[in-house]
């Protein structure tokens, strides 16, 4: 298939590049000249605007966004339709606000263009791995798009299969991608994803921090260990029941800066965890962990500890943020 492919930064680009190396094709387009060429170079047609992207596509065309929620994608997918013709199809890709994703897909039925949204989990190193991804849309062009969806996904890999999983469930699940419903659902499921994420991050700072302060002045000499965090996160990978990709990341960045001073501790946040929360408002849903997970971001750009700087480190290691100093 062929797939159009709007911002080359640390996913797009990926995106792109293992599309190629499974037999696809794609035309991409960048503000960056150089995120261009590197892809021309490696097989992808360049388009110098989106006007000459939409024209290198063949019908029905399909187009993928992968910009910051917000302003980049809203402009973007507004030139877009004015592009694009009845049955092409836009995909959001980034991590849009999931009743922005309702409203686009009105505007663009009145069209009589397509609207799926693909809540994308990995961060940067999915190239080789595959991406994890809740797709909201209709069913008809979410399977038109299954070959895409098919290649981009990690696939079942080594992980065991779930115990007593009902053979006439979703097989897609399996393979590391689901069509979690109509337009909004897909990032609804990744917003409540990531807004986890914030609560299991937070529980692995917090505890490394009570570790790391076991040997402090506060405490009566008998009681003060002084522990190596690094051997404590590389065990906890082997057979503990908090082994994760999260806790891998948090091994990594132990072993290379003990002291985690290449991180300022000053956690951002980005737009999920927040509409998590007013997710559980609307529904009266109770979240203790995940709202204080959310608060202790804020705190942490008014003062910083060392589990902040393990947040930081965390979210570098995952998804390449970078905190400011």
């Amino acid at each position: 298939m062929q797939l159009g492919i709007v911002g080359l930064g640390r996913m797009g680009g990926n995106i792109a590049r293992r599309l190629m190396l499974n037999g696809h094709t794609t035309v991409v387009y960048d503000r960056d000249e150089q995120s261009r060429t590197v892809l021309a170079n490696e097989g992808s047609t360049p388009a110098n605007d989106l006007r000459s992207l939409v024209a290198a596509l063949d019908k029905p065309r399909a187009v993928w966004v992968m910009l910051p929620a917000g302003a980049p994608t809203e402009d973007t997918i507004n030139e877009l339709i004015g592009l694009l013709e009845p049955d092409d199809v836009i995909i959001d890709g980034g991590n849009t606000y999931y009743k922005d994703d309702i409203r686009r897909s009105v505007a663009l039925k009145e069209k009589n263009l397509h609207h799926v949204d693909v809540g994308t989990s990995g961060g940067v190193w999915r190239l080789e791995r595959g991406y994890c991804m809740m797709i909201g849309g209709e069913t008809e062009v979410v399977d038109r798009l299954d070959p895409l969806f098919k290649i981009l996904a990690p696939g079942i890999g080594n992980i065991p299969r779930t115990k007593d999983r009902a053979k006439d469930d979703d097989p897609r699940a399996e393979q590391g991608y689901i069509h979690a419903g109509p337009p909004g659902a897909g990032h609804f499921v990744k917003m409540i994803h990531n807004g986890i994420e914030y609560g299991m991050m937070q529980a692995f700072a917090e505890g490394f921090d009570i570790l790391k302060t076991k040997n402090s002045d506060n405490l009566p000499a008998e009681q003060r260990f002084d522990l190596n965090l690094g051997d404590i996160a590389e065990v906890w990978r082997r057979g503990s029941v908090v082994s994760s990709w999260l806790l891998d990341l948090t091994a990594d960045a132990l072993a290379t800066d003990p002291q985690l001073n290449a991180y300022s501790g000053s956690v951002a946040d980005s737009g999920e965890g927040r509409w998590t929360i007013e997710a559980a408002i609307e529904q009266a849903v109770p979240v203790p962990v995940l709202s204080s997970s959310l608060f202790a971001r804020f705190r942490s750009r008014q003062q910083s500890t060392y589990g902040d700087k393990m947040l930081s480190a965390m979210r570098f290691g995952f998804g390449g943020h970078k905190e400011p100093k």
